[in-house]
This record gives C-alpha cells, sequence and structure tokens, in this order.
C-alpha cells in the first residue's frame, strides 16, 4: 500500500475506530473522522506529505465483530470504490465471550474470523483496491490472562492470512506491549480495550510507518 495523489483510504472497524465520527459517512478535516486514530493518521499523513490530497474515509461503527463487517461490506467499503481499505477487527469478536458469557453465540469463534477475514479480502482485491490489516489487541502485559491468551490467538490469525496474502500487517499487540513494558494498562485505557490519545497516537504512527 502506497498513498499517492487523490488516494481514497477507508479505515473500518469497531469503535476504537469509529470514536465519535461522523454519520453515515466519517471523513473531513476537524471532527468527521472522529477523535481517534483515524483522525491522527489524517494529521500525520497531511504533515509528512503537504504536497498532496489523500482521502480518509473512517466506517468503523462501535461494538462491531468481523460478522458485522461482513453485513455492511458492500455499502460502506465497495460501494465507495476505495484505492486502498484498512481493517482492524477482532476486539469485540472475542470480547463477547468475556463480557457477555450467558449468550456465546454473540462471540465468534476463530475459524469464522479467519473465512470471514479472506472473504472481506477476496470481495476488496475484486474491485481493484489494496489491503493493510490490524491486529487486534488487549491492554494487559500477562500473556497468561485469558483474554489476553484470546486476543493473542486472533491476532495471530491476522498475521498469518497477512504472511499468506503478502499483505501488510501492523502488530497494535506489539504496539500496546512497548508500552506494557514500563508502564501500567490503565495509563493507557481503564477499561483495557479503548485506549486513551497516548495509545491512539502509537496506533496512527504504526500504521504511518507501514505505509
Amino acid at each position: 500500500m502506497k498513498l499517492r495523489q487523490g488516494y481514497k483510504l477507508i479505515v473500518i472497524g469497531d469503535s476504537i475506530t469509529d470514536c465519535d465520527r461522523a454519520r453515515p459517512v466519517g471523513e473531513g478535516l476537524y471532527h468527521g473522522l472522529g477523535h481517534g486514530y483515524v483522525n491522527l493518521l489524517q494529521s500525520l499523513i497531511r504533515c509528512e506529505h503537504p504536497s498532496f490530497i489523500v482521502q480518509l474515509i473512517n466506517m468503523g461503527i462501535s461494538g462491531n465483530t468481523i460478522r458485522d463487517l461482513a453485513a455492511r461490506w458492500q455499502r460502506d467499503v465497495l460501494d465507495h470504490e476505495p484505492d486502498g481499505v484498512i481493517i482492524g477487527i477482532g476486539i469485540n469478536d472475542v470480547w463477547r465471550k468475556y463480557d457477555n458469557p450467558m449468550n456465546q453465540a454473540l462471540a465468534v469463534l476463530e475459524e469464522e474470523y479467519e473465512h470471514t477475514l479472506n472473504e472481506l479480502i477476496d470481495s476488496t482485491q475484486a474491485i481493484g483496491a489494496e489491503v493493510m490489516l490490524l491486529t487486534p489487541f488487549f491492554i494487559e502485559p500477562n500473556k497468561d490472562e485469558p483474554m489476553r491468551t484470546d486476543m493473542d490467538r486472533y491476532g495471530a490469525i491476522v498475521k498469518t492470512v497477512g504472511e499468506r496474502r503478502g499483505l501488510p500487517v501492523v502488530d497494535l499487540q506489539q504496539v500496546m506491549d512497548r508500552f506494557l513494558a514500563h508502564t501500567h494498562p490503565s495509563t493507557l485505557a481503564l477499561d483495557r480495550v479503548h485506549p486513551n490519545q497516548t495509545g491512539h497516537m502509537a496506533i496512527a504512527k504504526a500504521i504511518v510507518e507501514a505505509l
């Protein structure tokens, strides 16, 4: 994925991406992209490359799993005819197992997660768009903690799919782990899921480096 003049880039995912972005389409110079990493990503791109325009669109929706992304992929991605798509999904696929244990059907198991991710990539590449993947993450340093263990498995799926298909993958768990080696999780996210501005800046910088 290499940006160029007039490049249309869609970022899609869950609440980490959403961050109160505009509806129905999140874009613009101010609050349209939300208050998270997508907005910061636009600022970093404009600082690094002020000579050309990149149309950045935020299509994150809070609470989404990859199952939800698949249901809206045509409308929210393909119909926009993007040049590139960044996919960051998986936290809720795992989290539903823990925050709603009485309804396990809400959680997306690993086989469905991998299969659906490949389907989304297939349909995106079919229209000639490039794809970048972001791993899910859990802001918890103890790798034996059950949700962290599960999240690492889903992150490994993303990295394996990316490697097999020759796609760029940004390991956001590694990004967060760099902080966790020096600081308590609460300094990045009180619920260990939704990062503060420092966490969002770290995500945006990691994407820019990958671009």
